[in-house]
């Protein structure tokens, strides 16, 4: 029994449904929706996928794990199977990782597959806004490393607000010295994937390829141009990588079609 999972940042639920989420949400065969920048109350999320039942008749199961600060990030996870287990807890007790790290369990056939919702913050050179963020990498680090030791099937999905290669950004050579792209925000991901041993599952997909991107600024011809970032990805333990299938980035067909700035990112594993 397959599970496909999509990652989306919704930059607000409210208003990515108002945009035509809805629609998007009606067409698609996915299992479990991973969202990040929720910016709404549990209620909020419920009443409107609810409103928007699956179409193969069953019912949705709810994850919500809201920001300290009202109408701030907010990661979530809602699935068609219902989660055995879930945590939010990452990092140290005085770190404030609130709306930012949601994991799930889900029991597939014979198999546990751990799903992860994440939302990396976005930073800003020389404030503190960039050692949040890599307060937060750090302790991402951490708990990927202890997944990577159990050795089982998870997947890292999410907004992580880094290009780790040139590959990932149209425009690298503007943003060396932007975060998103600095050495040092980069560097957390080498470990990830060189030494922990995560497979980032876009790039696997697409080897020595500019993107797929996932992102475009609403500003300029970005999105038309396409001058984006991949920076919503699929970080899967090894295990459950050999799995995955049809990797896929939901681009919108054109500007005006677009019910958020990102794409939904979709893999099928198992």
């Amino acid at each position: 029994m397959p599970i496909k999972v999509v990652t989306i940042n919704v930059n607000g639920v409210r208003a990515a449904f108002r945009k035509g989420m809805a629609e998007w949400l009606a067409n698609s065969d996915a299992d479990v929706f991973a969202l990040q920048e929720v910016r709404a109350d549990t209620k909020d999320l419920v009443d409107l996928f609810e409103a928007n039942p699956p179409s193969d008749g069953g019912k949705w199961f709810f994850l919500h794990d809201s920001a300290s600060v009202k109408g701030r990030a907010g990661v979530a996870l809602v699935s068609k199977i219902e989660p055995i287990a879930s945590r939010t807890t990452l990092g140290p007790d005085d770190f404030d990782s609130a709306g930012r790290w949601l994991e799930a369990d889900f029991k597939i056939g014979d198999k546990i597959v751990t799903v992860i919702s994440t939302y990396v913050h976005s930073g800003e050179v020389d404030t503190p806004k960039q050692v949040e963020k890599y307060k937060f990498l750090e302790a991402m680090q951490e708990r990927m490393a202890e997944l990577i030791r159990a050795g089982g099937y998870a997947v890292v999905v999410g907004d992580l607000n880094v290009g780790h290669t040139e590959l990932d950004i149209k425009n690298w050579k503007g943003n060396l010295k932007n975060a998103g792209f600095l050495p040092e925000e980069r560097a957390y991901f080498d470990t990830l994937m060189s030494q922990q041993g995560w497979i980032d599952v876009g790039r696997a997909s697409h080897p020595e390829v500019a993107g797929p991107y996932t992102w475009w600024s609403y500003r300029g011809q970005a999105f038309d141009t396409d001058a984006g970032w991949r920076i919503d990805y699929h970080l899967a333990t090894p295990a459950l990588a050999e799995t995955s299938a049809d990797y896929k980035v939901h681009r919108a067909e054109s500007y005006d079609t677009r019910w958020t700035d990102h794409s939904p990112v979709s893999v099928t594993y198992l």
